[in-house]
């Protein structure tokens, strides 16, 4: 009865101890780690707060108003690479391969930080698809694809109307008419 009396009585006063931070149980939350005894590890974090108003942030927190050039310039880095190939990412590609075959995995790390090659190569003529299910494809179904790879229209209302007159302004010099409702 006594032993129950004093773990009600150490639960009572842990329960009232409002504890907020790890850093108030001290060595505790360690040692129970340490010895293997979750129990004791479980019950220290369920008596943690998990409001994160009470917590006091331990870093400052950066001005909202930083911007991604402004972390580089802090953090003195390089512009960022390319993510997708460009024209000049093939021969950059070439050039490495080269310096690591003459000159080690250093001279191909310099080379990269100098020149920085593209992240990911899609696949080219491929008419849009993945590279995997355009290599699937039979040869007849390759050449039931259309031969150029559809793009958006390139082009304004102004054009348009632009063309439109043309249209009707030629029509009526060749005598043909053009009605436009």
């Amino acid at each position: 009865m006594v032993n129950f009396l004093s773990d009600f009585m150490q639960i009572h006063t842990l329960d009232k101890a409002h504890l907020i931070s790890e850093v108030q149980l001290g060595h505790s939350l360690n040692h129970a780690v340490g010895q293997g005894r979750r129990s004791d590890f479980a019950l220290m974090l369920a008596m943690l707060s998990p409001d994160y108003l009470e917590t006091t942030p331990t870093e400052k927190p950066l001005p909202p108003t930083t911007t991604e050039e402004q972390l580089r310039t802090y953090f003195e880095l390089q512009e960022p690479g390319p993510l997708t190939t460009s024209e000049y990412c093939y021969p950059r590609g070439a050039e490495q391969s080269n310096a690591f075959h003459v000159g080690g995995l250093t001279a191909t790390r310099l080379l990269s930080s100098l020149q920085p090659i593209a992240i990911t190569f899609p696949p080219q003529d491929t008419k849009g698809l993945p590279e995997e299910l355009y290599h699937n494809l039979s040869g007849h179904e390759r050449r039931r694809m259309p031969p150029v790879q559809t793009e958006p229209m390139k082009g304004s209302p102004q054009d348009l109307y632009l063309n439109l007159i043309r249209a009707k302004r030629s029509a009526e010099m060749y005598g043909t008419v053009a009605t436009f409702n």
